[in-house]
């Protein structure tokens, strides 16, 4: 309702400066054919203002409430005023499942669980750009340790002071006659097997 009242008034604002201060260039025309030009533009610019939604500019950043059903929406507040905290990762967008009547609307993450959000919470119409950035491949080890990232070893590749699957000949877990189930690195088990 508030962006149907919006519009009018800004479509009645626009039609008394298009009355007042609209003037054709200096033409050799007709006062009739002048009219005609005159009122054909003015109608084609009311049609482009009426088709034009807030909601479909990409990048604007408004309160929930004022968004429609299914839009696509980034950088999501969670308390009002506190700046935005979800759906900041490259490439993602979340979706307004219910209309933002009440206090709380339910909006879709990326990672497909449901949220209420306050409607009074703002985000941003649209999605992150890049949404390549997780497909983009690594060329070396080195670029891995740009980003701070630190090799794995595996514990079978260690010796027995290292791991607790270390040593052994070959391929072997075992460190002795039996074999022993998955173990961390401090010798407690894991893999869901109880010892």
């Amino acid at each position: 309702m508030a962006l149907l009242r919006s519009r009018t008034a800004s479509l009645n604002l626009f039609n008394r400066f298009l009355h007042q201060s609209f003037r054709v260039p200096n033409r050799n025309l007709s006062s009739a054919a002048s009219d005609v030009y005159n009122q054909s533009t003015i109608e084609s610019m009311k049609r482009d203002l009426l088709n034009l939604d807030i909601n479909s500019q990409i990048g604007s950043c408004m309160p929930i409430a004022s968004m429609r059903i299914g839009t696509f929406i980034h950088n999501i507040e969670v308390n009002p005023g506190q700046g935005g905290k979800l759906v900041r990762a490259a490439g993602t967008s979340a979706k307004i499942l219910k209309e933002p009547k009440s206090r709380y609307c339910l909006i879709r993450l990326p990672s497909g669980a449901e949220k209420l959000i306050d409607t009074r919470c703002r985000a941003t119409v649209g999605t992150v750009s890049n949404p390549s950035h997780g497909a983009k491949k690594l060329r070396k080890a080195g670029q891995s340790r740009w980003l701070g990232r630190r090799p794995v070893v595996r514990g079978v590749a260690m010796n027995p002071v290292d791991h607790p699957h270390g040593g052994g000949e070959g391929r072997s877990k075992s460190s002795g006659s039996y074999g022993k189930s998955s173990r961390t690195p401090w010798g407690k088990p894991f893999k869901g097997l109880v010892v």
